[in-house]
């Protein structure tokens, strides 16, 4: 089994005591750092390969912070003017995916770099 195959199994055993430790030590390390900042390298090497990741000259990896869950909508005390159908405040959904909100968020941070 190579190196790529073993991460990768592990992986698939995210309750095991090692992965559990290593999520909880890579949590409070990113909290650490800025909400946009450089990678050095990937955090699963397996997985960017598939998709594409090779470690040479002009490929750079930025991890960005995003909130997660639904989206509020921003009203004074709840009040929402109009039909009933616009009146809700709590159960909305965002109409764009989180990775798009993170890809736009570095591009904002790094206007340097072509896409």
């Amino acid at each position: 089994m190579g190196a790529y195959k073993y991460i990768e199994e592990l992986y698939k055993k995210k309750q095991s005591d090692l992965m559990r430790f290593l999520f909880r030590v890579r949590c409070w390390q990113f909290r650490q750092l800025a909400s946009v900042h450089r990678a050095s390298r990937p955090t699963r090497p397996d997985k960017a390969r598939r998709l594409g990741y090779k470690a040479k000259q002009g490929i750079c990896i930025y991890r960005t912070r995003v909130k997660r869950g639904g989206r509020k909508r921003p009203v004074s005390k709840g009040i929402c003017y109009g039909k009933p159908k616009t009146a809700g405040v709590n159960e909305l959904k965002f109409q764009r995916s989180i990775q798009s909100v993170a890809e736009e968020r570095v591009g904002r941070a790094c206007g340097g770099l072509a896409s």
